[in-house]
């Protein structure tokens, strides 16, 4: 087979493919979940709460080993990787936003973003921060900004490390609805413009039905409603 023709199989393959996923604490989430994200797609999971969502972001992004399956990144089983490895995948590809933003409290919000720089070697762009509405509170300390402003402060956090896949558990949950909805078509933006992937946990209906595929865990299982 030619460079050509192994490029051209490569680019026909999911940025991730989660396989046959089960898991459970004390009491079971779900099995045998099936999912593919391609380049440039996003994709909404909806679901009651404690019905699993939550856990299953982080084991697509291999924060969270389930008792069963795999997931593929780049054609590989990044859940057979080491923990360093594992590491690198999420430092250098991965992004997660997180319901909780775990910024640096002793911090202002400029030297958030500092932080991201240093480890990514990328530098803010002030048009993402324009976006977002958040450039003219970067000298704010991060107890001095609202929850809005923390859960758009943190998306820039994870967009300036420039990711193949984001992660994003209730991105615009602390949103009112047209700061949630320029809040997503930033993400959705980023998305097309870098062959990107998005996959996100949502309460919200209408930002769900704004992605490209909806699914919904329900009674274990995760079946495609859009």
């Amino acid at each position: 087979m030619t460079d050509k023709q192994n490029n051209q199989n490569n680019s026909n393959l999911p940025l991730l493919e989660v396989r046959a996923v089960s898991h459970d604490f004390d009491y079971p989430l779900f099995k045998d979940i099936n999912l593919s994200l391609q380049k440039g797609e996003t994709i909404a999971i909806i679901g009651v709460s404690g019905s699993g969502k939550s856990t299953l972001l982080n084991i697509f992004s291999t924060l969270l080993i389930p008792n069963k399956g795999e997931v593929y990144y780049n054609n590989k089983n990044i859940l057979n990787l080491s923990k360093n490895e594992m590491l690198e995948v999420r430092r250098n590809d991965f992004g997660i936003i997180f319901q909780a933003h775990y910024l640096f409290r002793g911090f202002n919000a400029d030297e958030n973003l500092k932080i991201s720089e240093l480890l990514s070697g990328n530098i803010v762009d002030e048009n993402l921060l324009s976006s977002l509405n958040i450039n003219h509170v970067m000298k704010q300390g991060i107890g001095e900004l609202s929850g809005g402003q923390q859960q758009r402060l943190s998306c820039a956090r994870v967009l300036v490390k420039k990711p193949k896949v984001i992660f994003a558990d209730e991105p615009t949950g602390n949103l009112d609805t047209q700061t949630a909805n320029e809040m997503i078509n930033v993400l959705f933006d980023y998305v097309k413009e870098n062959d990107a992937g998005l996959i996100m946990v949502t309460h919200e209906n209408e930002i769900a039905n704004k992605c490209d595929k909806v699914y919904k865990l329900n009674e274990f299982r995760l079946e495609q409603v859009k």
